[in-house]
């Protein structure tokens, strides 16, 4: 398989391959979540007067090989609105090709089409892989997260 030849908005005949590949990605953060929690972020997803979206990657095959989900929101500092990178999984064997970069390219796009001042993202700390992917397109912020 080589380079993703297209990044798309979701349409309604992938609920079932995103739902998969959301699947995965939450089982890689050793999580899940209810059916509810499915059917309404695809439903937000899905909702134009909401500020949420998805992009999948199609292989040149058309096989969905990846996702992204990201989200508009408005900031304190700024009157652009930003964009957070909330999700973003390829499949295993789908990595490492210029799979996960075509995704983040077209977020940044997305961004750039809707005037949006950054595209930001959080990853695990020993993610080394994607950390690699992400160290090349984007700062290592200094930020420190706390939660409650």
């Amino acid at each position: 398989m080589s380079v993703v030849a297209n990044v798309r908005y979701v349409t309604s005949q992938d609920e079932t391959i995103w739902r998969d590949l959301w699947r995965r990605y939450l089982a890689f953060y050793e999580t899940k979540r209810d059916e509810e929690v499915y059917a309404e972020t695809w439903r937000r997803i899905n909702d134009p007067h909401e500020q949420m979206f998805s992009m999948v990657a199609e292989a040149p095959e058309g096989l969905v090989i990846g996702i992204a989900n990201f989200l508009h929101h408005q900031h304190f500092w700024s009157r652009q609105n930003y964009i957070y990178l909330n999700d973003l999984y390829v499949c295993t064997h789908a990595r490492s090709m210029g799979n996960g970069k075509a995704m983040i390219d077209a977020v940044v796009n997305h961004a750039k089409v809707h005037n949006c001042k950054q595209v930001w993202w959080f990853t695990a700390e020993d993610n080394l892989t994607a950390r690699k992917l992400y160290d090349g397109v984007a700062t290592l912020s200094s930020s420190v997260k706390y939660q409650i």
